[in-house]
């Protein structure tokens, strides 16, 4: 049985060392065949771009001896094999690139243009050079190259491999818009992208000197910021390269197949899928190849990033969006226009922006899309249980930020033996001590309390399985706590927002709380499972305190 390629980025040595390959070759004859010079791909992160990237390396590469690599895959029997090996290739990728400031970035860049220019310099050196060139290379090579020298550094480099081979180069460019995140974040964004714009303008869009460009990220930064307009981009909303980037079911199926566990489709299909790129329904590689290695489910994927971005949305975007998390984590539908073009400064501003973001790097699904005048609606969802448990983990940390643990399984002890006295003390300080980072009183501050108890109650699991928002008798609850033994307590509570009801008074919201309950039936599903113990509790808060009563 042939070892999992989990972690192999280097298409080589995953072919040397006989790993297990899902066979992705046809999208070189794809690459060849589109219209335009430069192609930018789009996806999430670990779905596969840096392997592809090398794929086309050493299919192009003059240089490398690898025509035995592509032995048995489909590109050997269509036309564009003849392409294997006829063009010098610029492999570069900005991966790492997440540097704390502007001059650590340059710094590094330098670095990585360097070993690209020391690929080739033997070859440079033969060529007739002015005395600025061959000082502007000798100052790359050795680490010392300017602002100016590293902006046009690549431009520069395709220019002499031009000359070189009197053929055109291939460049590829991985992950390209991983120092745009990391300057976001560390605030040296309008810096690196000066930059950025006239690095890519240079390489990209005036430049005669190269054949074709490929260049991955998880996001399209807005054509503003990198200058950057005279591309084919291959989003997840386009079909292009659809099927390259991740498992479709039939290569999951044929996977398992080989590792003699068909009986897992059902769970992974649970866990790892709900990605539609394009007209294809795509797995998350990274998360299948590990489920199978380790045979059990586990949020692989998610713990590959701090998910920083998503934790800074979530606490300081505005508070539309704070309010829809809960909507989202119960099974519903958010419905948004959608930009591929990201412009980072705005994204805490508007929710258009925020649900792109979300949306190309894989924390949201598109259900179904239209077109409204001249913007792209989509109806987007959590794709699937692995992604529900980051957004779970996210709300939880709300909690964390400012509560010790001990005392948070102090409230949860009380929640569930029903000492409601207890629980209303302990969560007024936990409210004071943690909402203070959210805006309490704003729009929608019941559906700010939904998240912040629905984030507190995971803590729950597995003995517990938590519910928002959901339909039960004749209405919808607020939260809903189920005992897998149900011999155990299970609990209803309905929210009430002073802000929000007519009642000023919190024992009148109390009393409204506890009347919607009976009411509304909301303890129905509780008794058809075999329930019998059943909490009804009203939760109603003002922004500064809560009150907890049992009905």
């Amino acid at each position: 049985m042939k070892k999992l390629p989990i972690g192999e980025s280097d298409f080589r040595r995953l072919r040397e060392k006989d790993c297990y390959f899902v066979d992705k070759s046809e999208f070189i004859a794809d690459i060849l065949n589109e219209n335009n010079d430069v192609i930018l791909i789009p996806r999430p992160r670990r779905f596969g771009k840096t392997l592809n990237l090398s794929m086309l390396r050493y299919f192009f590469d003059i240089d490398e001896n690898a025509r035995d690599l592509f032995n048995g895959l489909k590109i050997e029997t269509l036309p564009e094999i003849k392409h294997q090996g006829k063009y010098p290739v610029i492999f570069i990728t900005f991966k790492d690139l997440k540097e704390p400031n502007f001059d650590i970035f340059l710094s590094d860049l330098n670095n990585l243009i360097s070993a690209a220019y020391s690929e080739h310099l033997d070859k440079i050196k033969t060529l007739d050079l002015s005395g600025g060139e061959q000082k502007r290379i000798d100052e790359i090579i050795n680490f010392k190259a300017d602002y100016t020298s590293l902006k046009n550094s690549l431009y520069d480099l395709s220019k002499y491999l031009y000359k070189v081979y009197n053929q055109k180069p291939i460049i590829l460019l991985d992950e390209y818009d991983t120092p745009i995140h990391a300057a976001w974040i560390k605030g040296y964004y309008e810096e690196l992208i000066d930059f950025m714009r006239g690095f890519m303008s240079a390489a990209f869009k005036d430049n005669p000197n190269f054949e074709k460009a490929v260049i991955t990220g998880c996001l399209r930064v807005s054509k503003e910021n990198t200058g950057l307009n005279n591309l084919t981009v291959a989003s997840i909303l386009t079909h292009l390269f659809d099927k390259y980037f991740g498992f479709t079911k039939d290569e999951l199926l044929k996977l398992l197949k080989d590792y003699v566990q068909e009986h897992r489709y059902d769970e992974i299909i649970d866990w790892y899928d709900g990605y539609k790129f394009g007209t294809q329904v795509m797995l998350n590689p990274w998360s299948v190849l590990n489920y199978i290695d380790e045979k059990e489910p586990a949020p692989y994927w998610a713990n590959t990033s701090s998910n920083d971005v998503i934790r800074m949305l979530i606490e300081e975007g505005p508070p539309g969006f704070k309010d829809s998390i809960n909507a989202l984590l119960s099974g519903e539908y958010i419905e948004s226009s959608i930009d591929e073009n990201i412009v980072f400064p705005k994204l805490k501003a508007s929710e258009r922006y925020i649900y792109s973001l979300l949306f190309f790097s894989g924390y949201l699904r598109c259900e179904e899309k239209r077109l409204v005048e001249e913007d792209i609606v989509c109806k987007l969802c959590i794709p699937n249980r692995e992604v529900r448990y980051i957004y779970k983990n996210i709300i939880s940390s709300w909690v964390k930020k400012g509560f010790s643990g001990e005392r948070l399984n102090q409230l949860l002890r009380a929640l569930v033996e029903k000492n409601i006295d207890e629980f209303e003390l302990i969560l007024n300080d936990l409210v004071i001590d943690t909402l203070s980072y959210f805006d309490a009183k704003g729009k929608d501050p019941e559906a700010l309390y939904l998240g912040f108890i629905a984030g507190m109650l995971v803590g729950l699991e597995p003995d517990y399985r938590v519910k928002t928002n959901r339909e039960s008798g004749y209405g919808r609850y607020d939260v809903m706590v189920i005992p897998k033994d149900v011999n155990k307590t299970a609990i209803v509570m309905e929210l009430k927002s002073l802000n929000k009801t007519k009642h000023k008074d919190p024992d009148k919201a109390i009393a409204e709380a506890l009347k919607q309950i009976e009411e509304k039936r909301y303890v129905k599903e509780l008794e058809e499972l075999g329930c019998r113990d059943i909490l009804k509790l009203a939760v109603v808060s003002d922004g500064k305190q809560v009150w907890v009563k049992e009905g």
